[in-house]
């Protein structure tokens, strides 16, 4: 889609985290007004059909537009998050990232498999966290998953979305 005012807001860190990598901060999109409805309706338009009953926000910067885009669909939310911060019982996936191993958490009772998921982050490059993230969401055996992210990076080798083949993947913007 890459929607013009999406793309000029879009701030881009040279070599952050670590040299060679430049990072893509969505934050200067969620500042922005314009930049927020144009994300929120884009994504409201692609899954305002699918009977989306829950969206899986991924820690941490996915929260921001799950639980927007939930209250606009009128589904709930379910928080995918680092080691120790959900209060109750857990089921978890580690994953190795290009520096090192780190792992997600959901709350056992946060999917059935009555649900149809949406799981949402705000950018996808190596794929490795929503891979963890979909294998949880695998466990509850849910009618149907769909995947978005506000940004696919593909200009420096990375082929997230290989991961995904059997998954309905949308981005709303492509690098």
């Amino acid at each position: 889609m890459n929607n013009e005012t999406l793309m000029k807001n879009l701030r881009c860190i040279p070599d952050f985290p670590k040299k060679g990598i430049n990072f893509r901060d969505v934050t200067t999109l969620y500042k922005n007004a314009e930049c927020m409805k144009i994300m929120l309706d884009e994504m409201y338009e692609i899954y305002k059909d699918k009977g989306i009953t829950k969206i899986v926000g991924i820690e941490s910067r996915g929260f921001v537009m799950a639980g927007a885009l939930a209250g606009r669909l009128g589904c709930g939310v379910v928080l995918a998050r680092k080691p120790g911060k959900l209060p109750s019982t857990v089921i978890k996936e580690s994953f190795s990232k290009e520096y090192g191993v780190d792992t997600v958490e959901m709350h056992l009772d946060s999917l059935d498999s009555n649900d149809v998921v949406l799981i949402h982050d705000d950018l996808l490059a190596t794929g490795g966290t929503a891979k963890a993230v979909y294998k949880l969401v695998q466990h509850f055996n849910p009618k149907k998953v769909y995947m978005n992210f506000i940004i696919e990076i593909t200009d420096e080798g990375l082929h997230g979305r290989d991961l995904f083949k059997d998954v309905d993947l949308t981005t709303l913007m492509t690098i």
